[in-house]
């Protein structure tokens, strides 16, 4: 699907032909609502609608006599409305205009047009702001995504939607936000693609593959590692994890330099479980095909990669990415097995289940090769960061606060967001192990908090470092059963804020005392 940009006044937008029209209606055009009009004014979001055409007189008289509610997403929809060229107009209250807003105007806006068909949509925003611009196109992209790569030809109902035309009333001044809304878009739709496949359609193989051809675009390398390579590492602890399973492992490293090469790069490391079955502490059956979706830490971070071929910011990135199947073979890991790991700690393995801080434990001691300026992992790691965030944000631990604050902004600008989380000493406690360094699991109680002080014991204390448990956030169950393409928005926000960072000669992460969820020092 393609996205094009334009300044329109209403009554233009009115004579371009297409299947539908949403035209986005803010409190700040509603003349009853004066002080919505002066917020707006104030705080440089949504205006009031200045025009007299009769696309405009027919919202406008549509508002006052309250043949619409006032209700943010409240949609009205009419067909060929004399003067329009577009077959369907849905009016729709898009609040208070903000990005959070304007996403579910459009969204609601999407689902009540039904657009079965439609090639061309015409997005009128008016006045909007470039966080509500990103949040619009985003919306559109997601009401209109479908997944076909595993339906035959006669089930499959691919996207009829080619095009999205969003008119606007300044494009001049919005096509660096429309940029990277695009960039964001097509990342997330990789993601979303490669998390939702099959396992038996996404396997280790085939996913380095995927990177592989990704690395055909700008600025971009890979290097993909096999059992022989992760072996002579001395990568046990992934090793372990993989040996069970008949798929080969592979061990991505996919770079992209837009900085000098002395510049230290920023190293994302994606989980990549192509299928977990738990191994020997085999999960229960009901929803175990839901495990496809443990490799979307790694859909995520090769998804970025995508923006960043797009946007070309100037940074260097790196992206690892350990992949494997976990399975109960006769070879599995067994609980109670001790492994050594490329840092040289041993490990008791006490659940086979808690696999992902396995791999991912190795990975984050592969990258302080790379020194890097900030070091953060992405991981489907706990259902305990299920229970306590629930599907809304995805967990956020992290040794320093600069860095855990500017993951929380990135978040929040992209509306992808995440919650700080503790890392209190006191947790790891129930690591201990009387035949090892450490053991996987520290037991039931804050399950989420434990994970990640296990993985920082793979962290060099003077390593800016963070750890997102998107667990919650990854996928959808149920009818709406999908991957959700997240935390891509947010790692591209990140990675291009960084970017800017370094472009105004900040310096790197300096280390500091380890915080607590709310900034104090422990």
């Amino acid at each position: 699907m393609d996205f094009e940009l334009q300044s329109l006044h209403l009554s233009q937008a009115a004579t371009l032909e297409a299947d539908a029209l949403v035209l986005l209606w803010p409190d700040a055009a509603d003349p009853a609502k004066t002080g919505n009009a002066a917020n707006a004014a104030a705080n440089g979001t949504a205006r009031p609608v200045a025009s007299d055409d009769s696309l405009t007189n027919w919202a406008r008289a549509a508002v006052a006599q309250a043949d619409i509610e006032p209700a943010l997403g409240s949609v009205l929809l009419a067909h060929r409305l004399p003067g329009v060229q577009a077959r369907k107009v849905a009016l729709v209250r898009s609040g208070d205009g903000s990005p959070a807003a304007t996403r579910k105007a459009v969204l609601a806006a999407l689902a009540a047009l039904k657009l079965a068909g439609a090639k061309r949509l015409l997005l009128w925003a008016g006045e909007v702001g470039a966080g509500a611009l990103a949040a619009l196109v985003q919306a559109s992209a997601e009401a209109s995504y479908s997944y076909t790569t595993t339906k035959s030809a006669s089930k499959a109902q691919p996207r009829s939607l080619q095009t999205v035309l969003v008119g606007v009333s300044d494009a001049s001044a919005l096509r660096s936000a429309f940029a990277q809304a695009r960039a964001t878009v097509k990342a997330v739709e990789w993601a979303k693609e490669w998390a939702n496949r099959p396992p038996n359609h996404a396997t280790p193989k085939l996913l380095a593959e995927a990177a592989q051809q990704l690395a055909q675009g700008k600025r971009l390398q890979v290097e993909v590692l096999g059992p022989k390579e992760v072996a002579k590492l001395g990568m046990g602890a992934y090793l372990a994890v993989a040996q069970g399973a008949e798929e080969p492992l592979r061990f991505i490293v996919l770079r992209y330099q837009g900085a000098p090469k002395a510049s230290a790069p920023v190293v994302l490391v994606g989980k990549g479980i192509t299928f977990d079955t738990g191994g020997i502490s085999l999960k229960p059956g009901p929803e175990m095909d839901e495990m496809k979706f443990d490799m979307a830490g790694a859909a995520a971070v090769l998804g970025s990669f995508v923006a960043l071929a797009e946007l070309q910011p100037a940074l260097n990135v790196v992206g690892l990415v350990p992949c494997c199947e976990n399975m109960p073979d006769g070879r599995a890991v067994k609980p109670g097995d001790v492994v050594s790991s490329l840092s040289g700690q041993t490990i008791e393995i006490l659940n086979t289940d808690a696999e992902g801080r396995l791999i991912l434990c190795d990975a984050l001691s592969y990258a302080a090769r790379f020194k890097p300026r900030a070091l953060i992992d992405v991981a489907t790691l706990t259902g305990a960061c299920v229970i306590a965030l629930g599907n809304l944000r995805a967990g956020l631990y992290s040794n320093r606060d600069e860095l855990a604050q500017a993951l929380q902004d990135a978040g929040a600008a992209a509306l992808d967001p995440c919650w700080r989380m503790p890392l209190d000493e006191e947790y790891a406690e129930g690591l201990k192990s009387n035949f090892a360094d450490m053991a996987n699991i520290a037991g039931r109680p804050a399950g989420s908090v434990t994970a990640a002080k296990f993985l920082q014991k793979f962290v060099d204390p003077e390593q800016a470092w963070a750890h997102l448990d998107i667990a919650g956030v990854a996928w959808k169950g149920g009818s709406a059963k999908g991957a959700t393409g997240r935390p891509v928005a947010l790692l591209v926000q990140y990675l291009l804020d960084e970017a800017a960072r370094m472009v105004n000669d900040q310096p790197a992460m300096a280390p500091k005392a380890a915080t607590g969820a709310k900034g104090r020092k422990r």
